[in-house]
């Protein structure tokens, strides 16, 4: 199998002890907050609620009671608890469909930000939202910075950086990750699809020529928790999570190490579950008709996550062999 672009990342800074640079936030105390988690029943919502819980008192209303496109509805419940967090996981993430979609795109990605950021600043509250690397066009010939220009190519990179604008013009105190690629073992994701259609068809043929970082949401759940434990240690007096947030704002990368190809990706996750037997078969991009481009390279440069909170994810190798752990049986995802 091809190295999916791991060769030497150890001498640019990536290595498996990196992984444990993500679980040091258990032992950092911190004034316990009220958090208020969106998307709780999606890919990174799942995963950060159990961990978010170290901080404090979590309030995270399933869509069933809290409509996250009514601000009213949105407005009144904040209001009413005053979380000191907001951490936004909510996403509308159906990147083809938004093309027909782009009301209901605009309102969860770029509406819903906007307004949680506005009802946070009443009272000196915080927020972390998700983004995408769907905000670039895949043009840069190496990995992006927060620097680099924006470009998407269609309505969900669109919407995902006008909630990036939003939040960021609200005034109000905000980390924004963005990430790529992700999955997990809930939800519907790249690897999920994989995982069933290893088992039920003998052939598949998958892109070969985009290249990005597939990200766990667990690994994006620890690093999350991983940055708030900075924060609370750079926190004064009362050691507050939010106060330890000033001069810390703004937008951060937030991947798994490395990078590969969706084929490449497909053949290492076959490798890890032999009882997915689908022989795996590359093809250009221009071979898989979609509504909308996606970026030719997607990576994303870490670099400022590093440098500001000492945080890095471990390689998108082994975080995916992480994932993959937990999961005793394949046939799991296809009942589920």
């Amino acid at each position: 199998m091809a190295n999916g672009g791991n060769e030497g990342l150890e001498g640019r800074g990536y290595s498996k002890r990196d992984s444990a640079t993500i679980h040091d936030y258990s032992k950092r105390e911190c004034a316990r907050v009220r958090i208020l988690l969106t998307g709780v029943n999606g890919q990174v919502g799942s995963a950060l609620k159990p961990l978010l819980r170290s901080l404090g008192t979590v309030q995270a209303p399933p869509r069933e009671e809290l409509d996250l496109v009514d601000a009213r509805a949105v407005a009144a419940w904040v209001r009413q608890y005053r979380p000191h967090l907001i951490v936004n996981a909510a996403a509308y993430t159906a990147v083809d469909r938004a093309e027909q979609e782009q009301a209901a795109a605009f309102a969860l990605n770029a509406q819903l930000p906007e307004l949680l950021g506005s009802l946070q600043r009443e009272w000196g509250g915080a927020v972390i939202h998700y983004s995408t690397d769907y905000v670039f066009d895949g043009t840069h010939e190496g990995a992006y910075t927060e620097k680099d220009i924006t470009a998407p190519l269609g309505v969900y990179g669109r919407s995902k950086r006008a909630g990036e604008e939003g939040l960021m013009s609200s005034g109000v105190p905000a980390l924004i990750f963005r990430t790529s690629w992700v999955y997990g073992l809930h939800g519907r994701n790249f690897l999920r699809t994989m995982l069933r259609l290893g088992q039920e068809r003998t052939e598949i043929q998958v892109v070969n020529d985009q290249w990005g970082a597939p990200t766990w949401a667990g690994s994006i759940a620890q690093g999350t928790m991983a940055v708030c434990a900075t924060l609370c240690s750079s926190a004064q007096a009362e050691n507050s999570l939010v106060d330890g947030l000033t001069g810390k704002e703004g937008i951060y990368h937030l991947t798994n190490g490395g990078a590969t190809t969706w084929y490449d990706f497909t053949r290492r996750i076959f490798e890890l579950r032999p009882e997915c037997r689908a022989l795996v078969l590359p093809i250009p991009s221009s071979d898989y008709p979609s509504p909308v481009r996606r970026p030719v390279n997607s990576r994303l440069d870490n670099t400022k996550l590093k440098e500001v909170f000492g945080v890095r994810l471990p390689l998108w190798s082994e975080a995916l062999e992480d994932c993959l752990a937990e999961l005793p049986d394949v046939q799991e995802v296809l009942t589920s």
